[in-house]
């Protein structure tokens, strides 16, 4: 078996993992994939997964590849896919184009491939090498593989803080306590979900639309999703009006009034039922798993203080995106979070950082739920 060279296998599969990153937020169900098919030292082909999810990144990169892929080596990000869905399995077309080695970061844990599609290349004679690249490709696609496993996306909380965690006066101003460099971070940051999610009073008093405006990526809007339960969302709101354009979708209680659904989904809005937890208050966890069923596998929350305590009582946050500027406020000001049930210090969720940056005078720090 041919065995991994440190310095171009690793260039190569940094490329593919490169080209991986174009996908995200814009795949889903799918899962975010990059290919690099190299001849002879030199890159013949290279792709990314397509939105939509397809074509798949090996079929883009084989047909730019063409006959130079007879031979050649393919880095992959993913294990290639191995079942018939809407397009022939990527590890059929590595073999039929004649690629003679694949270098594979991390194995596809849906069943449906889940090491069937290696083994599906090492049966036809290519030679298979599995793990190069692994920590990050299974960091891009961790709301994929969570989505596998759990039936839920990868949630990340944003928010954006004085240095105190103060998101608005007492008299609700908000805007703007971080500067602008920082907002075109949270812009990107909506790029690279599949959804976005706000509660109804946040909805309610910005009307927003939730939508990215960075230049040249303003076709990368997430699907827009409000917590609604008793529909109280006016249907002249901005996130109504554009539905059309852009996905939106109310998660309400049952029991609302039928005209008033049916009103809602005549403007193209998606209204999805879900039971109430012991609150009241559409049940979080039934509304991940439903986000999930529906192929969400990256959301994106920026809720108020409630939502924000909700998704941290129910433990369903696993990143946070934590936008910080140099102002205080003092108590006079809305907390991040409302209380949530927390009486000891064992009870806290724990994070570790895993990024930070500068935005001009603003902080924004990553972090990972521990």
């Amino acid at each position: 078996m041919a065995t991994i060279s440190e310095n171009g296998d690793l260039a190569h599969m940094r490329a593919a993992l490169g080209l991986a990153r174009r996908g995200l937020g814009q795949v889903w169900p799918n899962p975010a994939v990059g290919c690099v098919i190299v001849k002879d030292g030199r890159v013949v082909g290279r792709g990314w997964t397509q939105p939509g999810g397809r074509p798949h990144a090996e079929t883009v990169a084989l047909a730019q590849a063409g006959a130079a892929a007879q031979g050649a080596t393919a880095y992959v990000t993913l294990e290639p896919c191995s079942h018939h869905g809407k397009t022939p399995p990527c590890a059929d077309a590595l073999v039929q184009a004649g690629i003679a080695r694949v270098v594979a970061a991390v194995e596809d844990p849906d069943p449906r491939v889940s090491g069937n599609g290696l083994r599906r290349l090492r049966e036809a004679g290519v030679a298979v090498e599995l793990g190069l690249g692994a920590e990050e490709a299974e960091e891009i696609n961790a709301g994929f593989f969570l989505r596998v496993r759990q039936g839920r996306p990868l949630i990340t909380l944003k928010t954006a803080t004085t240095l105190d965690g103060r998101i608005a006066t007492h008299g609700g101003e908000s805007q703007w306590i971080t500067g602008e460099g920082a907002r075109a971070h949270g812009h990107r940051l909506r790029a690279e979900h599949d959804a976005i999610l706000v509660g109804a009073g946040t909805a309610l008093a910005d009307d927003p639309m939730l939508t990215c405006r960075l230049p040249g990526l303003e076709q990368r809007s997430p699907v827009r999703v409000v917590l609604d339960g008793h529909l109280r969302l006016a249907l002249t709101a901005k996130l109504v009006a554009t539905a059309q354009q852009v996905p939106t979708w109310l998660v309400c209680l049952p029991g609302n009034d039928a005209a008033r659904i049916a009103a809602f989904r005549s403007c193209g809005v998606q209204v999805i039922e879900i039971p109430p937890d012991k609150e009241g208050y559409p049940d979080l966890k039934s509304v991940s798993l439903a986000l999930g069923d529906r192929g969400i596998t990256r959301l994106l929350v920026e809720g108020g203080a409630r939502v924000t305590a909700a998704f941290l009582r129910h433990r369903l946050v696993d990143r946070l995106a934590w936008f910080r500027a140099p102002r205080l406020m003092g108590g006079d000001g809305m907390p991040a979070a409302s209380a949530f049930g927390v009486d000891v210090l064992g009870q806290t969720p724990h994070f570790r950082r895993s990024n930070m940056a500068e935005a001009g005078a603003d902080l924004i720090e990553y972090y990972e739920r521990v």
